[in-house]
């Protein structure tokens, strides 16, 4: 890619709306927008300006256009923005011309790629700009906010700097033995390496958190017919999504719904009823309600408290012991000196609520908030995707080799082979060693025009 081409594309959403942009970046972009708009006076960096916009000649919108100087910009080079009213066809207008006068449709991504590559935000950073248009809760788009103003370099970065202390001491002592300067000892080497370990153990740890925050989950209500499933996920999803019935049996297909906890994503399944079917179609739901129960990361197993568990409730309990899951006793408003003793199997955490008057819904919210993250506080600067964890997880491998080569007093140039080895895949957390695949990979999962 050429860093002067000038890219140009439509900025924001497809359809109608009041407002649309046209973006447009590169060494020709100020002079490529004089001629798509005719401006009411010329333009200033930092400064909107109305202009009319132009087919052959004649003013067919009004907009205001604002241009970004190189490179006081977000791409580093010269930025205009044209923000007329949100007809696609004038849109596409603008961008027709755009390219009659030279400019190209920029790749996804492309715009916050030229930032990453000039310098102005890390891969992070770069990542959070996709993460926060995605957000689909408020405490996605903290988060997502905080990695954009470098929550996770900061965390990196005392890391790194003594991890290059190190290497240059090595370097040093090599380099320059003739010249009687101190080569440091195994247990100088030690502690340096020992003290950079907790801090990067700490950053994988708070992968969990953080994925789940980022990623979401899916959370399948399982149980017999009638123990009130449905209704549990009509109250979970603060709406009635399910139909309830008294009729055992009415849920015959997955139902779907999307709730935050937390701000944490979740979509919530709710399922075939599992007992011994008769007729195809509840067959066909039992077997779906199989197949989600396999697939979801968090499961509720709903009993009807005021019935003892029969074998297919006994099976279902067996097969989520070792799985984040919770047992919830339903119907418990019911209870009464007849309500037969129910003696739960397991290690389960068991929660006891009503459907029906909402009792033992705020505990039950609580423990599905508990079993997603792990009881861990979701903190600033977490890693949110398996490329972060990756690369924390490598850099701590490359740092015990290097641990290990140090006790087995292995010449220093030996171990400084794991420490570089360490530093490029810290690095690689940012972006400053990233290779082309990398970087093609991220940035194409990005919208066009961002």
């Amino acid at each position: 890619m050429n860093a002067i081409d000038t890219i140009v594309a439509i900025s924001t959403p497809p359809g109608r709306g009041g407002i649309g942009i046209v973006r447009l970046s590169g060494s020709e972009a100020r002079t490529i927008a004089e001629e798509l708009v005719e401006l009411r006076m010329p333009l200033e960096h930092a400064r909107a300006k109305l202009a009319w916009v132009l087919d052959d000649g004649v003013r067919i919108d009004e907009a205001v256009v604002t241009y970004f100087a190189a490179p006081n910009s977000y791409t580093s080079d010269e930025l205009v923005e044209i923000a007329a009213h949100g007809s696609p066809v004038v849109l596409e207008l603008l961008v027709r011309r755009a390219l009659a006068y030279g400019a190209r449709i920029a790749e996804p991504g492309e715009f916050t790629e030229r930032a990453f590559l000039s310098g102005r935000m890390d891969l992070t950073q770069a990542e959070a700009v996709r993460d926060l248009i995605e957000a689909k809760t408020l405490a996605q788009a903290r988060l997502a906010a905080s990695q954009m103003s470098g929550a996770l370099s900061h965390r990196v970065q005392p890391v790194k700097r003594a991890l290059m202390d190190l290497i240059a001491m090595l370097e040093a002592g090599i380099d320059f033995a003739e010249d009687d300067i101190d080569v440091a000892a195994e247990e100088e080497i030690a502690r340096r390496i020992g003290d950079l370990v907790p801090s990067l153990e700490a950053l994988a740890k708070s992968y969990a958190g953080g994925s789940v925050l980022h990623d979401g989950l899916t959370l399948a209500i399982v149980g017999r017919p009638n123990a009130g499933k449905s209704s549990l996920f009509n109250q979970l999803a603060e709406r009635e999504r399910a139909i309830v019935t008294a009729t055992p049996g009415t849920t015959r297909d997955l139902v779907t719904e999307r709730i935050a906890i937390e701000g944490i994503p979740i979509e919530l399944v709710d399922t075939a009823g599992v007992r011994e079917a008769l007729e195809e179609v509840e067959k066909l739901g039992i077997e779906r309600t199989h197949e989600a129960l396999a697939d979801a990361s968090l499961v509720l197993i709903v009993l009807d408290a005021t019935a003892e568990l029969n074998e297919d409730e006994r099976r279902l309990i067996a097969a989520v012991e070792d799985r984040a899951a919770i047992i919830v006793r339903n119907k418990c408003d019911l209870f009464d000196a007849s309500t037969p003793q129910q003696t739960i199997p397991g290690p389960l955490t068991v929660i006891q609520t009503s459907a029906l008057t909402g009792h033992g819904l705020p505990e039950l919210r609580a423990a599905i908030l508990k079993l997603a993250t792990g009881g861990a506080a979701i903190e600033p600067g977490a890693l949110t995707t398996l490329r972060h964890r990756q690369a924390v997880e490598q850099t701590l491998v490359a740092l015990r080799k290097a641990a290990e080569a140090n006790t087995m007093r292995i010449p220093h140039e030996m171990l400084l082979l794991d420490l570089y080895a360490a530093l490029e895949r810290i690095d690689e957390l940012t972006g400053h060693t990233s290779n082309d695949t990398i970087l093609n990979l991220i940035f194409s999962s990005f919208c066009i025009g961002k």
